[in-house]
């Protein structure tokens, strides 16, 4: 399928609701350009649909609501497939599934989900893992605004001590725990969450294209070579 036969906002390209927050190795923003798992992963599957991608810097809590506009094609940007979402968008089939992870100061006593009893937990605000400390016996979750500087505001604050941990996946968490000797990954949670492409509402054969070609991204073995490169620690979820 070519740009030709597919609807978007603009012919021959696809317009992208991102963010620039920093997530390495999924995604991260370096003096305009984007690299990593997802955006090597987007380009692919641009080239062979005939499509330029066009990524649009939006808050992170707007995503969806800025979706029904019809300024973009797709949000496409670590999204974890709920069915909340699905009420507002389309979703691809998976691209990758991960975990969630805790981060918490070296020195602290955290190990479990237990430990978290009465400590605040900070996470993106209206996020699958905000959710999910929601369901921790007597945690206390605090949620912080999807702004591109969120993670390293959730950072400061758990440097400052005005949060306790920070949940998150797993994949984000580890680079903050690797450059900094002050923080630890406390646990993973072994979830799996489905991570897909938000389709606008209505655009079945721009889903669908995106499908096919993810789809045989798979199947000739590309996309696990593009999840070797960014995450060689995990294994591709996706069997061959």
């Amino acid at each position: 399928m070519t740009s030709q036969t597919l609807t978007t906002v603009e012919a021959g390209y696809l317009r992208i609701i991102a963010s620039d927050f920093d997530a390495r190795p999924m995604t991260n923003v370096s003096q305009g350009v984007r690299s990593g798992y997802e955006p090597d992963l987007v380009r692919l599957v641009c080239a062979r649909l005939a499509l330029e991608p066009v990524w649009h810097n939006l808050p992170m809590n707007e995503f969806y609501s800025r979706a029904q506009s019809g300024k973009y094609d797709v949000v496409w940007f670590n999204q974890a497939i709920t069915e909340e979402r699905q009420e507002w968008v389309d979703f691809t089939r998976p691209y990758g599934l991960f975990d969630e992870a805790v981060l918490v100061r070296s020195n602290s006593e955290i190990h479990t989900i237990a430990d978290l009893a009465g400590l605040k937990v900070g996470g993106l605000a209206d996020s699958t893992n905000i959710a999910l400390v929601e369901t921790f016996s007597d945690a206390i979750a605090v949620p912080f605004p999807g702004s591109d500087k969120v993670l390293p505001e959730m950072l400061a604050a758990l440097r400052s001590g005005e949060i306790d941990a920070v949940i998150d996946d797993e994949l984000v968490l580890i680079v903050p725990a690797e450059e900094d000797r002050s923080l630890r990954v406390a646990f993973t949670l072994p979830t799996q969450v489905p991570f897909g492409i938000g389709v606008r509402k209505g655009q079945i054969a721009l889903r669908d294209a995106l499908n096919e070609t993810l789809e045989a991204l798979m199947a000739d073995g590309t996309m696990a070579q593009l999840w070797t490169k960014w995450i060689p620690w995990k294994p591709f979820p996706f069997g061959q």
